[in-house]
């Protein structure tokens, strides 16, 4: 069974055949099960990883429910990231990155410029989704910025603007590592969805999360 909002999960587990004992960053974790992007991995899969949460009144429940994992309860971006990676003894490749924050206010940029100059030159991500929120304006260029991070750093995007059964509703980016996933996949996940862009009047092209083939 899959929790997230938009399939998230489905994507990292089809990207990564399935891999058991992942390792993850979940930064914007929210509720440890309703509309999470790791909650399958950990309970199905076991994975474990580092969720970061502002709400502190999820942290019972993340005791609960998450048990596996590590429970930053602080503000995005006011973490020393490269700090808790050696400290929690991450390896330089891990599985999954998500950054999941609130556009508006600028802590989605401000975390991923973070991770731009003290992570991404040490870490590398297998998988990522980024959420840009770009249906709900185009707040501080975040969209734009993160692509042009993400491709400095050798990301490559298989499915950009996402959106769920809203078509005009575009809020992330999927990206992966080519050095950690298997590319001949990726090429043909491209190539067999390219059919299933459809038009939209904010980003010109947008793929439906749900009908996404695998």
């Amino acid at each position: 069974m899959f929790f997230s909002q938009a399939c998230q999960d489905k994507f990292i587990l089809n990207i990564l055949n399935n891999k058991r004992n992942g390792l993850f960053v979940e930064i914007g974790s929210y509720h440890p099960i309703e509309i999470n992007n790791t909650y399958t991995l950990e309970k199905n899969y076991d994975w474990k990883g580092i969720m970061v949460e502002y709400n502190i009144a999820f942290l019972d429940l993340y005791k609960e429910h998450r048990p596996n994992s590590i429970h930053l309860m602080k503000d995005a971006t006011t973490i020393d990231y490269k700090d808790e990676f050696l400290k929690n003894n991450m390896p330089n490749n891990i599985d999954y990155l998500q950054i999941d924050l609130d556009v508006c206010n600028r802590s989605t940029l401000t975390t991923l410029e973070l991770f731009d100059i003290t992570v991404f030159d040490t870490y590398k991500f297998a998988v990522v989704t980024f959420e840009h929120d770009i249906y709900v304006g185009d707040y501080f260029e975040t969209r734009k910025i993160s692509r042009e991070i993400f491709e400095k750093h050798g990301y490559i995007r298989v499915f950009p603007d996402v959106c769920d059964h809203r078509k005009e509703a575009v809020f992330e980016d999927w990206y992966i590592h080519p050095d950690l996933v298997d590319m001949n996949y990726i090429n043909n996940l491209i190539t067999n969805n390219t059919k299933n862009y459809v038009d939209n009047t904010i980003t010109g092209k947008s793929i439906n999360c749900q009908e996404i083939e695998y």
